[in-house]
């Protein structure tokens, strides 16, 4: 499963000691493996910092969390011919130890074998510091995603329209790529050449008939040039006193003459146009993608610190001080097995918050500090963490 519990509990002798006892039901039952989860000893502050700390903290987080889910959309959007392989660009590169930078960190491992970064977060640093650079981090990584992917967007989106023009059918469709200059009679003061597209069982009548739609059609003068499921267009030359009559005699014999008239300039301004966007868009492609793989990786770090700043905030707010918790990170093993897994921790920590484990918290109370909804009140802090970010 893509889903962990981050969850502490006091570091005294009988926590740690039920500590112990959840590790060994939980490996026993195989509901779910567990690791330690390292945080710093970071500068406390008073009470009422830690409390606004904690407000800002759970808005950061979500904040972060939609970011980086809507990165991973972006790079499924990007690599539209390669979605199988959305999941291995999804990385936490640069993340882990030194040694291990050079290496393609997947998300599970980076969170399973998380370290605080010091020299990007520095731990001695007031805690409001540290919440702001990545409230900044994050929100510098937001402008840039807009304006790049909104700009990959408008071009991918005139691509778009462009290439349906060319795969519409005869009445919708661009003529540009069928039609070529000697179909047509060109700079003629009194002959026009008109395109009219013919149903496939009307092709016979139409060769026997086109000639005396109207007067001044000029004899053998048509030729088919394309086709699609339904029917194909024809070449038809006539004196351009007659179109509006001969348009008229079409009609009433199911033959519909497409407005169309050759325009060498607007043809070949059009076949620039796709051949521009295509390059521009092959331009694009490998920038975009490496821009949202590194910043994607730097997001999610910064998310998963995130949940470590709030398992030390809520804990100090809800064990006191000093300062002694310990963390850890639960991976269920599946789905079907996270209520009984709810039921081990409950019972297990019931001593913390006799309420709170037997789940009958008035839904009235307010626990102040904490800024997690009453369904999500536990004996112990809690925090989920989700990867499945395609989903």
């Amino acid at each position: 499963m893509s889903e962990f519990w981050l969850i502490s509990a006091p570091g005294d002798k009988e926590n740690l000691q039920a500590l112990e006892r959840m590790n060994t039901v939980t490996s026993k039952s195989n509901l779910s493996y567990n690791t330690k989860f390292a945080i710093p000893d970071f500068k406390v502050g008073t009470l009422d910092s830690l409390i606004g700390l904690s407000d800002e903290l759970g808005k950061l987080d979500s904040f972060a969390e939609s970011l980086i889910k809507r990165m991973a959309q972006s790079v499924a959007e990007v690599m539209e011919d390669s979605k199988g392989k959305v999941q291995e660009n999804l990385l936490a590169n640069g993340g882990l130890k030194e040694k291990m930078k050079c290496l393609k960190i997947d998300l599970t491992s980076f969170v399973t074998h998380f370290e605080w970064d010091m020299a990007k977060y520095p731990a001695k640093q007031p805690l409001a510091n540290v919440v702001d650079t990545l409230t900044k981090q994050l929100a510098q990584i937001e402008t840039d995603l807009k304006s790049r992917t909104a700009a990959y967007s408008t071009l991918k989106m005139n691509l778009e329209n462009l290439e349906k023009k060319s795969t519409g059918n005869l009445f919708t469709r661009t003529l540009s790529d069928i039609v070529s200059k000697e179909d047509f009679v060109l700079d003629s003061e009194y002959l026009i050449t008109l395109l009219v597209i013919v149903p496939k069982p009307s092709y016979a009548r139409w060769q026997k008939t086109y000639e005396s739609l109207s007067d001044m059609v000029v004899p053998r003068s048509t030729k088919l040039i394309a086709e699609d499921n339904d029917g194909g267009l024809f070449t038809v030359t006539l004196f351009r006193r007659v179109i509006d009559d001969f348009k008229v005699k079409a009609k009433e014999n199911k033959f519909t003459v497409r407005e169309f008239y050759y325009d060498e300039k607007e043809i070949k301004r059009e076949r620039e146009e796709m051949t521009r966007l295509l390059s521009d868009k092959k331009q694009q492609y490998g920038p975009l993608l490496r821009w949202l793989k590194v910043n994607f990786s730097e997001a999610f770090i910064a998310w998963i610190h995130i949940k470590a700043l709030r398992v030390f905030v809520e804990s100090v707010l809800r064990y006191g001080l000093p300062v002694n918790f310990q963390a850890v990170l639960l991976q269920p093993h599946k789905k079907s097995a996270t209520k009984r897994l709810r039921e081990v921790l409950n019972s297990v920590f019931r001593h913390l918050d006799e309420v709170a484990a037997a789940s009958i918290l008035d839904a009235s109370v307010e626990i102040p500090g904490l800024q997690l909804s009453n369904q999500d009140y536990f004996p112990y802090v809690y925090f989920h963490i989700d990867l499945s970010l395609l989903e």
